[in-house]
């Protein structure tokens, strides 16, 4: 009745959590996975407890060989809500522990043990740069341990195949790497606890390594590089042809003034930056590209006269609008700060004000769809950026 009960809670708290909340990221929605584990593990049981709780009264018994070490797996499904947070669902088989031991009156105790089962983990990830990612479990696992047990000479093993079923608490850390938005890498230690069939427990160690592939993950955000926005030319009024006035005297001539000088009329100019240009992920901290291209806008405007330069911040129309308001100030304030602080422009002549979804460069019709799939978030791009106008003149 208890292992049916331990089964049940697995698998609705597995439900719970694949079936969990939305994206909580503007650039990347949640997604699954689904991957496989390979490893060597180690098993840290208590041998001379199992022969003591085997032999009979009146007999002694001490380990002479151990096999602590197998090669184990775990195929495993889960969800990732987003960056921080993961939960997964898996099978696991540790692999087959041996130990012989040997008896007074004389005879030998063989015992075998095998332990798999499934599990249910939360992971948190702490990511360390754009593509790695220091994670950490902590779950549940229901496994069966299985045991044989034989003997030899004076040692008769009254039950030679007793299995136990269990549930436990399994803990593990690691480092996972983003190859793609399609393919990562797992390197984990794990620590299992293991009941041993006849009463006594312990502990299993696996490491591993792991491959991961998520499908429905927005592509991992990359530079793109933004279109050049025209400039019209500088209108330069045409001078006046000279007047030639007729003098009533004869051969005088009177010159018209000297043509003023050319006028030159200051056009505004803007330039978009994508938001994957000059931001990370969900964030509003520039990217080392994206202060390099800060730095050649800066660089152009060196020697100019300007009268005022407008930031706007952009979002696409997923997510809520509080949330997208806040995002697009926080990103048009950012490259105000980056503008003034490294780019050395007047902060009094420069304004940032966030714009949200309000002015979308696609067409409704172009990018259909209110669910943040990778087709929608990737046809979506172009309404999310970094609108900078000025108003220069050299």
């Amino acid at each position: 009745m208890t292992s049916h009960r331990n089964k049940t809670l697995i698998a609705v708290a597995a439900l719970g959590c694949l079936a969990g909340a939305p994206a909580l990221a503007q650039d990347s929605s949640s997604y699954y996975y689904l991957g496989g584990t390979v490893g060597q593990t180690r098993a840290k049981i208590d041998e001379e407890g199992i022969t003591g709780r085997l032999i009979g009264p009146g007999m002694l018994g001490s380990v002479v060989t151990r096999d602590d070490r197998a090669n184990g797996y775990r195929l495993f499904v889960g969800r990732q809500f987003n960056r921080y947070i993961a939960a997964e669902v898996g099978y696991f088989d540790l692999g087959r522990f041996s130990f012989q031991s040997s008896t007074f009156p004389p005879g030998t105790l063989d015992g075998q043990l095998r332990s798999k089962g499934a599990n249910l983990d939360l992971i948190g990830g702490l990511p360390l740069s754009e593509n790695l990612t220091a994670i950490a479990r902590v779950g549940a696992q229901y496994a069966k341990t299985s045991d044989q047990f034989s003997g030899t000479g004076a040692m008769h093993v009254i039950d030679p195949s007793p299995s136990k079923r269990a549930t436990n608490v399994k803990v593990g850390l690691g480092l996972e790497y983003a190859v793609s938005s399609s393919f990562s890498v797992r390197a984990e230690a794990e620590r299992y606890r293991m009941n041993d069939a006849t009463g006594g427990s312990g502990n299993v160690n696996m490491y591993s390594v792991s491959l991961v592939f998520p499908f429905g993950r927005a592509p991992t955000s990359r530079r793109v590089a933004a279109a050049p926005a025209y400039v019209a030319p500088a209108y330069v009024a045409p001078a006046p042809a000279p007047v030639v006035m007729a003098a009533p005297a004869p051969a005088v001539v009177v010159m018209a003034a000297p043509a003023p000088a050319p006028v030159v009329v200051a056009q505004p100019r803007r330039v978009s930056f994508s938001a994957e240009s000059l931001f990370g992920f969900d964030r509003a901290e520039v990217r080392p590209e994206g202060k390099t291209a800060l730095d050649g806008f800066s660089r152009e405007l060196a020697g100019s006269q300007f009268e005022q330069i407008k930031v706007e911040g952009h979002t696409d129309r997923l997510g809520t609008e509080a949330y997208n308001q806040k995002l697009s100030t926080d990103r048009a304030e950012a490259v105000k700060a980056y503008l003034v602080n490294q780019g050395r422009l007047d902060g009094s002549k420069i304004t940032a004000v966030g714009k949200s979804e309000s002015m979308p460069v696609t067409k409704p019709e172009d990018c259909k769809g209110q669910r943040a799939t990778p087709a929608l978030i990737s046809c979506l791009q172009p309404d999310r950026r970094v609108d900078v106008e000025v108003n220069a003149t050299r």
